[in-house]
């Protein structure tokens, strides 16, 4: 972990520009690199990382999504637009570095998932979040082999120590820094660890992981309306989420 204990992710992105700069380049492409793995080439030149790090990625199709960011950018270069970049500089500079530290943090959420704290009423949202978590729970303990605890308040309730050691061990198969830095993106957003296994196993679809993270919010905004600004900044969550 970083030396003054900031999460690994958290630890990269801010040495990320924060405002827009001025584009510097032309053309965006992928290359095959010499060492394996496929670079990132700005107008020839091979791109690094706000660390320095050569801008290299395990496979063809991530490299591609990020060149297409790149050369979608116009007379200035918007991170914010720009969520693969982002998410490859974070695996490269922040979770590459601190691979056991970063499978600690997503497991943590395992202890206080999203899926297992429920409302004890209105009666109307109890049902939407039964509809929509009890599936996840199935999933994961079935797959797991484990059982999870579910509480309708808001007080901590305590997992068995066996599930808790059964996520973690499907947490340390990840041992690609880009996947893990995905399952640490997909959990923080959504605060469940399950939700984000279930969305890295192929057992469900990002879209639909998001719905069932945003059971409460969508509850909210269909009795009282959407605020614009937190509508905007779900929207950029959701782009990070997607890219992840």
């Amino acid at each position: 972990m970083p030396e003054d204990g900031r999460d690994p992710i958290r630890a990269a992105q801010a040495n990320m520009r924060a405002r827009p700069m001025a584009r510097f380049y032309q053309h965006a492409s992928v290359e095959a690199a010499s060492g394996g793995g496929f670079a990132l080439r700005l107008d020839g030149r091979e791109a690094r990382t706000p660390g320095k790090r050569a801008l290299r990625l395990s496979n063809r199709a991530l490299a591609e999504l990020i060149a297409a960011e790149w050369e979608a950018q116009g007379a200035t270069i918007d991170p914010a637009t720009m969520p693969a970049t982002r998410l490859a500089n974070s695996a490269i500079d922040g979770v590459a570095e601190a691979m056991e530290e970063t499978r600690a943090e997503v497991a943590r959420y395992a202890g206080a998932d999203l899926v297992c704290y429920r409302a004890g009423a209105p009666e109307a949202l109890t049902h939407l979040q039964a509809a929509a978590f009890d599936p996840v729970i199935a999933w994961a303990e079935g797959a797991l082999g484990v059982r999870f605890v579910c509480s309708a308040s808001l007080a901590h309730v305590a997992q068995p120590q066996a599930s808790l050691d059964a996520v973690r061990a499907a947490i340390d198969a990840f041992d690609s820094p880009f996947a893990l830095a995905g399952l640490h993106v997909m959990t923080s957003l959504t605060g469940s660890a399950l939700l984000a296994l279930l969305v890295a196993r192929g057992a469900l679809s990002p879209a639909d992981a998001w719905r069932v993270a945003h059971v409460d919010e969508d509850f909210q905004i269909a009795a009282w309306g959407a605020d614009e600004e937190a509508s905007a900044r779900r929207a950029t969550r959701w782009r990070d989420f997607e890219a992840a």
